[in-house]
C-alpha cells in the first residue's frame, strides 16, 4: 500500500512537470498588445482586430496613449501592434526617430488625408484666405492632442502662411464636440481634421485647399509592430497584414463604433456584418499548427 502511495505521488509529480511548459493559463506567446491613439479609425480597426484575433485564440490586450508615448512603447518593446500609422507625412517624424525598432506589416488603407477643415457653409477654400477672416473664427484653430502628428503639420502651416491664428489643442472628442455645437449655431470654426472620420458622414464639410502642400497629399493607414514581432507571432502578423478596407468598409466600421457606444459590441456588430471580408484575411494555417485554417463561422463572444 505503501509502494502504492509513493508510486502515485512520483507520477502526480512527473504529470506537473510535464504539464507546466504547455499548460501554464495565459501563455505569454498568445499575448498582444495593441497600442492605440483616441482617433475614430483607430478606436475602430484596434478593437475590430482584438476580437479576431481572440477568435483565434489569442490574449489580446489594448493601451490607449498620446502618440508620442505610443510610439516610444512600440520602440522599446513595451506594446506589440500598432494598427494607425499615417504615412508618409502625418507620423513620419516618428517614424524616422523609431525606425530601426520597429517593422511595417501592411497597408490596411490608402486614401486618408488631413488637413484644416471647416464646415460648407464658410464661404472660404483655401487656407491663404484665413488671415483675412480671423475675427469671424475668433482667431483661433481647434487641434487635438500634444504630440499628434497632424499637431506638427498644423503647426508648420501656421508658419508656412504666416497665419495669426492660435492653435488650440483638445482631444479628437472634445474637437467634434466643439465643432457638432458650431454646425448647430451657424459659427465659423476650423479644426485639425482628417480622413476617414464619421464627423464627414455626419455633418458637411470641406477641407481647405493647401496650395504648399504643407499637409502633402493622399496618405495611407499603416499596420507597424515592434521589431521582431513577425518572427515572434508570424500567423498574428500574417493576418494583421491582410486586413485592407475600401473608403465604404472603413466607413462603415466608422460609422458602426460611433452608434454603438460599447466598442466590443460595434466591434462584434460589424465583424458579423461582413464575416466574408473577416474570412478572407485568415491566414491558411492556425496559430498553433499548420493544419487547413478553420473559417470564423462561429459567432464571437
Amino acid at each position: 500500500m505503501n509502494k502504492i502511495y509513493k508510486l502515485n505521488i512520483l507520477l502526480l509529480i512527473l504529470a506537473t512537470i510535464i504539464c507546466l511548459p504547455s499548460c501554464s493559463p495565459g501563455e505569454k506567446k498568445n499575448n498582444i498588445s495593441i497600442v492605440y491613439p483616441n482617433w475614430a479609425e483607430g478606436i475602430a480597426i484596434s478593437n475590430m482586430a482584438k476580437k479576431i484575433l481572440e477568435k483565434q485564440g489569442y490574449n489580446i490586450t489594448l493601451m490607449n496613449a498620446d502618440i508620442a508615448p505610443l510610439f516610444a512603447s512600440l520602440s522599446n518593446g513595451k506594446a506589440d501592434v500598432f494598427l494607425d500609422a499615417w504615412v508618409p507625412v502625418t507620423h513620419q517624424d516618428y517614424l524616422n526617430q523609431y525606425g530601426n525598432n520597429l517593422e511595417t506589416l501592411g497597408e490596411i488603407y490608402d486614401s486618408a488625408r488631413v488637413g484644416f477643415v471647416v464646415p460648407d457653409y464658410v464661404n472660404i477654400n483655401s487656407i491663404e484666405e484665413l488671415n483675412a477672416n480671423k475675427n469671424k473664427f475668433s482667431g483661433e484653430i481647434i487641434g487635438i492632442d500634444i504630440g499628434a502628428g497632424i499637431m506638427k503639420s498644423a503647426e508648420k502651416a501656421i508658419q508656412e502662411y504666416d497665419l495669426d491664428f492660435r492653435l488650440k489643442p483638445s482631444s479628437g472628442p472634445a474637437m467634434t464636440a466643439l465643432l457638432k455645437k458650431a454646425i448647430e449655431n451657424k459659427q465659423w470654426i476650423i479644426i485639425t481634421g482628417w480622413s476617414p472620420h464619421w464627423m464627414f458622414s455626419d455633418f458637411k464639410l470641406k477641407f481647405l485647399n493647401d496650395p504648399k502642400n504643407t499637409f502633402g497629399k493622399t496618405e495611407t493607414i499603416e499596420s507597424i509592430a515592434t521589431k521582431g514581432f513577425s518572427q515572434k507571432q508570424p500567423f498574428a502578423a500574417e493576418l494583421l497584414k491582410n486586413i485592407k478596407l475600401d473608403t465604404k468598409q472603413l466607413a462603415s466600421l466608422i460609422s458602426k463604433f460611433n452608434k454603438i457606444q460599447n466598442e466590443g459590441e460595434a466591434a462584434e456588430s460589424w465583424i458579423s456584418e461582413n464575416q466574408e471580408l473577416i474570412d478572407s484575411w485568415l491566414p491558411a494555417s492556425s496559430p498553433s499548427t499548420s493544419k487547413s485554417r478553420s473559417k470564423m463561422d462561429q459567432s464571437i463572444k
